[in-house]
């Protein structure tokens, strides 16, 4: 691997000018990392010594993103705590299926309106469900939104898609790249991938005392093996049962945050989360063709509308149902709306199942549409939900405060013209010696 060292300096300049248009511009970094990921990469000129197509670099690029997924995940779940996510048990669930349910059903009707095949459809609909953890994470994280009521709720509906997509991506792989599927063995797959979420949350409980014991050390290089090999070998092991390793993260994250090193190890990932998620989704624009987005640009643009809709009425029923104000309700619906990761590990499946060649440009493009406009929606939602509260009248406006009363000018006797300096005569009789004068 030639140059990797310089490759990997010049996209982490590329990195700091968007970086820098972001922090011009006042909105996330988020799309704008994409963007620059996009414009490079394999279509991209070579001038000089500058190889902006990172041919060499490419799949270090992509690891180290891979680790800036579980550090997003693993810095948001220590902002929780299984205690929690518990006690929210019933609300996730709620949450959830409402989300799932009606994106579902939206996706699987878009692209039979547009008279896809079967498998295509099934695909599309896997693409167009999910939310993207990663992205959602990060502009949580950026606009300081971590300790608002209505983010437990948008984390667990991140945990309740991964459960969704465990099951349901036992069910495509089988049809898509075998033909058949079995029943039984997509219930184990989902009943292992629930099991190992739940074994997880109740470790996190029954074990908390010996979790603070280990990690009682005073050497921060020995404390931060332990923390981050604790991080990589449960993510890694999630991965093995078919869970997403950033949902892993989000687990552990969730079970430190319990502990009493919380404050410590948040110092710790703080800086690897920063730098290694931005990675992320730089290496998710090198995947991005320009070039092969022609066909897919209406199909793409049609599901971005459906998706919005989607995902924004689902917020607010969700919300509405768990007893969150309007407000709060469409927070959780423009938060949710961004796509990313897993709608391109649906799109590589189709791929590698020979469906339709459309399906990875379509995805590429819809996930790029919508990673650019879901933190922007996220960052203007008070913006929106008030332009929405005019129409819909969900809440009313809160009543303006009574004007304080002016103060009443006080009045100044003044004196007639020449009469400054004399004395005035006494109107009232005076005594002198008993006699009257």
């Amino acid at each position: 691997m030639e140059h990797v060292i310089f490759e990997i300096g010049l996209a982490l300049a590329l990195m700091a000018a968007a970086g820098l248009l972001s922090s011009r511009f006042k909105v996330s970094i988020v799309p704008f990392l994409i963007l620059v990921g996009m414009v490079v990469g394999p279509q991209a000129p070579q001038i000089g010594i500058f190889d902006l197509r990172f041919i060499n670099s490419a799949p270090l690029i992509e690891f180290m993103g891979r680790l800036g997924v579980l550090f997003l995940l693993f810095y948001l779940g220590l902002e929780f705590s299984v205690s929690r996510v518990m006690k929210a048990g019933r609300k996730i669930a709620i949450s959830g299926t409402i989300h799932v349910a009606l994106n579902f059903t939206l996706g699987v009707i878009y692209p039979w309106l547009m008279g896809w095949g079967t498998y295509e459809i099934l695909i599309s609909a896997g693409v167009t469900t999910i939310s993207s953890s990663a992205i959602i994470a990060k502009v949580l994280v950026d606009l300081k939104r971590t300790a608002n009521p209505e983010t437990e709720l948008i984390l667990g509906i991140i945990m309740f898609d991964d459960i969704f997509l465990a099951v349901y991506m036992s069910i495509v792989s089988g049809l898509v790249l075998s033909g058949a599927t079995s029943l039984g063995g997509v219930l184990t797959s989902g009943g292992i991938a629930l099991g190992f979420m739940l074994a997880i949350l109740i470790v996190g409980r029954v074990g908390l005392r010996w979790i603070n014991k280990i990690l009682n050390v005073q050497s921060a290089e020995i404390f931060g093996i332990m923390v981050f090999g604790l991080l990589m070998l449960i993510a890694g092991f999630g991965e093995t049962l078919h869970v997403a390793e950033a949902i892993g993260a989000l687990l552990v994250g969730m079970v430190l945050a319990e502990t009493e090193h919380r404050e410590r190890i948040e110092h710790l990932v703080l800086p690897f989360r920063d730098f290694m998620g931005a990675l992320f989704f730089f290496s998710f624009g090198l995947t991005i063709d320009p070039r092969a987005l022609g066909g897919a640009v209406w199909p793409a643009l049609g599901a971005v509308v459906v998706t919005m809709i989607g995902n924004f009425t689902a917020g607010m029923l969700a919300g509405r149902a768990n007893g969150l104000s309007h407000r709060a309700s469409s927070n959780i619906g423009l938060t949710i709306i961004s796509r990313g990761e897993f709608s391109i590990i649906m799109a590589n499946l189709g791929k590698a199942g020979g469906l339709a060649a459309i399906l990875q440009p379509f995805a590429a493009l819809y996930v790029l549409i919508l990673a650019v406009i879901g933190p922007l929606l996220t960052k203007e939602s008070k913006l929106i939900f008030n332009l929405l509260n005019r129409i819909f009248k969900w809440q009313k406006p809160a009543p303006a405060k009574p004007a304080a009363p002016k103060p009443v000018p006080q009045v100044v006797p003044v004196e007639p013209p020449g009469t400054a300096g004399v004395e005035r005569e006494e109107t009232q009789p005076s005594m002198r010696g008993g006699e009257t004068t």
